[in-house]
């Protein structure tokens, strides 16, 4: 094997943390997979891998190996891409993070498309509530929906989620439905605290075109947003929420809209990814894919401006 076949054994075995399961995903022998491991072992210097009879785990320098690897395995698979016939088959592995809910209502229901497209990508689909960090954890892009830190990252503008004031039918026949933000301090939130800060977020409105904040009485708050809905269909109080990630509740009479004349300022939406000149195919692929899927769920940006990409904020 060459250098490049090497370090694509080692990121197979560290990622799915098995000799065996490395082999059946590379189509190799095990004895295969071990010895290239052992050379590349031998080429750098040091062990990468702790091998017991149960599990295999990274040493200190198997981490620090592991990322680079992968920035190499990538590079090259992008290089081989870049020069096939455009209407060629996209291959290779894609490591992707987006927010719980949206990956379980949206994007996990539609991948049977996607992989219909494309059958020779492998993606990883990760799904949190954090921003995740995609150079330390190889992620090649991932969706983010509110305004964007500073940060290094190129962002692609999808949209915007329209966020809707709600609560279930008990908390109203309990406490009223409130008609003016005036109404809000005599009821209950339900808070949403953020998984990367722990703060709750304020209750928010548009009013003259400016943000206006208030900190509401609240019994609980959640930190997810499937938790998060879980509390307003028990009754707990009100919420703020992206309309689509509640529709079915709506539609339901689960949850009812309240204040459709004070809703929060829109979530921009953006998919984001480190800096390359040059996206790889199998990038490209998803990310025109991912904005069909999420099209019904958003309202659309205004047109970007022409020039370079727009660096996230």
């Amino acid at each position: 094997m060459d250098r490049i076949e090497l370090l694509q054994v080692f990121v197979r075995v560290a990622e799915t943390g098995s000799f065996t399961r490395a082999a059946d995903r590379l189509g190799l022998p095990r004895a295969s997979v071990t010895t290239a491991v052992q050379q590349l072992e031998t080429r750098l210097g040091t062990r990468l891998l702790h091998r017991t009879t149960r599990r295999v785990g990274l040493t200190p320098d198997g981490e620090a190996t592991l990322e680079r690897a992968r920035a190499l395995v990538a590079d090259m698979d992008d290089m081989e891409q870049q020069f096939l016939p455009a209407r060629g088959q996209v291959s290779g592995r894609l490591k992707v993070d987006v927010p719980s809910r949206i990956a379980r209502l949206l994007i996990a229901p539609a991948l049977p498309d996607f992989f219909e497209r494309h059958p020779a990508i492998e993606l990883e689909l990760g799904s949190t509530d954090r921003a995740v960090d995609l150079v330390l954890e190889g992620i090649d892009c991932a969706l983010r929906v509110g305004p964007l830190t500073s940060s290094s990252l190129v962002a692609r503008p999808l949209g915007h989620f329209a966020l809707i004031n709600c609560a279930s039918p008990a908390y109203l026949e309990r406490h009223g439905t409130p008609r003016s933000p005036a109404d809000l301090p005599e009821h209950l939130a339900v808070n949403y605290a953020s998984p990367t800060s722990g703060r709750a977020a304020p209750w928010e409105w548009l009013s003259d075109g400016e943000i206006a904040t208030l900190r509401m009485r609240s019994q609980v708050a959640a930190n997810n947003a499937e938790t998060y809905i879980a509390c307003a269909l028990a009754g707990l109080g009100l919420i703020q929420i992206p309309a689509y990630d509640v529709r079915e509740h709506l539609a339901a009479g689960e949850l009812v809209e309240v204040l459709p004349d004070a809703r929060a300022e829109p979530l921009p939406v953006q998919l984001v990814y480190p800096h390359r000149r040059n996206l790889s195919r199998r990038m490209q692929a998803f990310a025109g894919w991912l904005e069909t899927v999420l099209a019904d769920a958003l309202d659309k940006p205004a047109p970007p401006a022409p020039g370079r990409p727009r660096k996230a904020r």
